[in-house]
């Protein structure tokens, strides 16, 4: 008898360490609170728990900030079934996943940040909804932070579309400007939904045919956006002779409650490649901003972007990558321009949660042209994500 009890409460160890590891191996742990947006998105794919601690816990204000806080319940809208549970100190959280649901969503963004900040995450998840996403996103459109619905139009757009290859429904529109402190605006964003994405072999940047642009301005003289684009196009045209730059000056209701305008400047290649910068003027308080000088710089970062190169900006590299990551059994292969560190993060991000390891290689400019920075070519066979969701017609 005293053998078989001893036998029994082996057992009943191991039978319980086996529980907490299969426990742990669906539960993700990290420190600190850098990487927020992309591990509560990695988190959502894969149907893992997710434990952040030590956030700011050194700090004189410790624990999660307004906005922080703002996007876990953006996430819980979103999704059906997700939990949330939040320290008394705010230093640590654990986040549960449910379904994506998608649907109709509206949000209040904390105004310490941009649309941008809220809308990034949601173009990685938008497409494995069960229901079309419809979201509209209330605050500041546009700050020095965060990119603007603008530049996420121009170049997460069309690289999302290369995945999912439905256009219908696939939009980001502005229906109110809103710049910092008090912000004010209003962004819609739509997104159809999709059961698998498909594998994508982009390897040809292709050569710049035209640079389209949008100056912007709220509450401030409307000669201010013919000011920014005549400065713009001054340097522009040296190099492409087809530039448009698009003047939008609002006024009344749509403009916010703060004072600004800003320039985004956008380059399509033959291949369909998209190269995009932008810059804002200062916020209202502080010492003023010169127009001309204002597109100027824009037109410096712009022309920076295409010396990098690559199939997608810097902007989007991340988006690129999840998508390839979450394709089929199939290789994908895709070329940027130098890695950013948020992209080397989504790269150790997307090993630890997905398993998943990118093979890279440096890709040498042409001989004959000498331009541009080395580029880095990007390769991976999917997971062979499924939108389980979805519904089927």
């Amino acid at each position: 008898h005293v053998k078989l009890r001893e036998i029994r409460k082996k057992l009943n160890r191991r039978e319980r360490i086996n529980m907490e590891n299969k426990k742990n191996s669906h539960l993700l742990e990290y420190d600190g609170c850098n990487h927020l947006r992309l591990r509560l998105v990695l988190a959502t794919l894969s149907g893992k728990s997710l434990k952040i601690s030590n956030i700011r816990a050194k700090e004189t204000s410790p624990g999660l900030k307004e906005f922080e806080a703002s996007l876990i319940r953006l996430f819980d809208k979103i999704t059906t079934g997700s939990k949330v549970q939040v320290s008394e100190t705010g230093t640590s959280f654990t986040y549960s996943p449910g379904l994506l649901t998608g649907g109709k969503v509206e949000h209040d963004c904390s105004l310490e940040r941009g649309v941008g900040y809220f809308l990034e995450p949601l173009l990685a998840i938008a497409p494995f909804c069960k229901n079309p996403l419809h979201v509209v996103l209330k605050g500041v459109t546009n700050n020095d932070i965060d990119p603007s619905p603008d530049l996420l139009k121009q170049s997460a757009l069309p690289v999302l579309l290369k995945f999912i290859l439905v256009d219908e429904g696939l939009d980001i529109k502005v229906d109110k400007r809103g710049c910092l402190p008090n912000g004010g605006g209003q962004v819609r964003f739509s997104c159809p939904v999709r059961k698998t994405v498909r594998p994508v072999q982009w390897l040809d940047q292709g050569k710049i045919k035209r640079i389209r642009g949008v100056a912007w301005a709220t509450r401030v003289s409307p000669s201010v956006p013919n000011r920014m684009i005549e400065s713009a196009k001054g340097v522009l045209l040296k190099f492409v002779p087809d530039v448009y730059i698009y003047s939008d000056h609002t006024t009344g209701a749509k403009s916010g409650k703060s004072p600004g305008f800003g320039l985004v400047l956008t380059a399509e290649t033959t291949t369909g490649a998209r190269l995009s910068a932008e810059v804002i003027s200062r916020p209202s308080g502080s010492e003023p901003t010169v127009p001309e000088d204002l597109a100027l710089e824009c037109a410096n970062q712009f022309l920076e972007e295409v010396y990098r190169g690559g199939c997608v900006d810097s902007t989007v590299q991340s988006l690129a990558l999840i998508m390839m990551a979450l394709g089929p059994r199939d290789v994908s292969k895709v070329v940027t321009g130098p890695l950013s560190n948020y992209t080397v993060s989504c790269l150790r991000h997307l090993k630890d949660i997905f398993h998943i390891v990118f093979k890279l290689d440096n890709v040498e400019n042409d001989e004959e042209l000498k331009v541009g920075a080395d580029k880095v070519s990007l390769a991976c066979v999917g997971i062979g994500f499924t939108n389980l969701s979805k519904r089927t017609t």
